[in-house]
């Protein structure tokens, strides 16, 4: 019979769909928190679930190349399920490039594959004690419009990201398991929120902020 843990337990998720690399990441978590009670995801439907469903979630260990995840689209669907909590990104793209892209849609930081245990557990201390990393000099104008982006809800993120895949409303309808009234009333929204007048312009602003794009 498993002990239930202690409400005041911390939860850290692990989502990344390679166990071995899964593995090391929770070995770098448990260096940092020894008491923390590890949640592990392969896949960013699973990642969504389960931060969902944990108790005193206080970090997310994120691969940018899980399955279901396209471009930044799962740091901003993580930061949009749990906005306060933060989200480490791992990722072998382009440090650099990564790196400002994964923090405009709400991540906190970002680990390189690459990159040794020590310095992994230095990114996750980093993270839950709310110290974000570095990143170089960003543009403005993208970094409003990612904000605006990182403001939605999750369903209209994932209207948004039908949107880009090309469906149709009754295609996104049946997707989220809405109604295609629904479907406009949340284009609606993204449209106002974004600050564009078309379906168009939408897609053109979030392509142009690299989701469905990992460099």
């Amino acid at each position: 019979m498993s002990i239930p843990l202690p409400v005041s337990a911390p939860s850290i998720l692990v989502a990344d769909d390679h166990p071995l690399f899964r593995q090391a990441l929770i070995l770098a978590a448990r260096k940092v928190r020894p008491d923390a009670h590890i949640l592990e995801a392969g896949t960013l439907d699973a990642a969504l679930e389960a931060v969902r469903q944990a108790t005193n979630l206080k970090l997310v260990l994120l691969d940018l190349r899980m399955p279901g995840a396209e471009g930044f689209s799962g740091v901003a669907l993580l930061h949009a399920e749990v906005p306060h909590v933060p989200v480490l990104v791992v990722s072998a793209a382009d440090a650099e490039k990564a790196a400002r892209e994964a923090r405009r849609f709400g991540a906190v930081g970002f680990i390189g594959k690459d990159q040794p245990l020590p310095r992994m557990q230095e990114a996750i201390s980093d993270a839950l004690e709310g110290r974000v990393s570095d990143t170089p000099p960003a543009d403005p104008e993208v970094d409003t419009v990612a904000a605006k982006v990182a403001d939605l809800t999750p369903t209209q993120l994932r209207v948004l990201l039908g949107v880009l895949a090309g469906r149709l409303n009754k295609q996104i309808a049946y997707d989220l398991s809405i109604s295609e009234a629904t479907v406009k009333a949340h284009m609606t929204a993204i449209m106002r929120k974004l600050d564009v007048q078309n379906r168009t312009q939408a897609v053109l602003a979030a392509r142009a902020l690299g989701i469905g794009i990992v460099g």
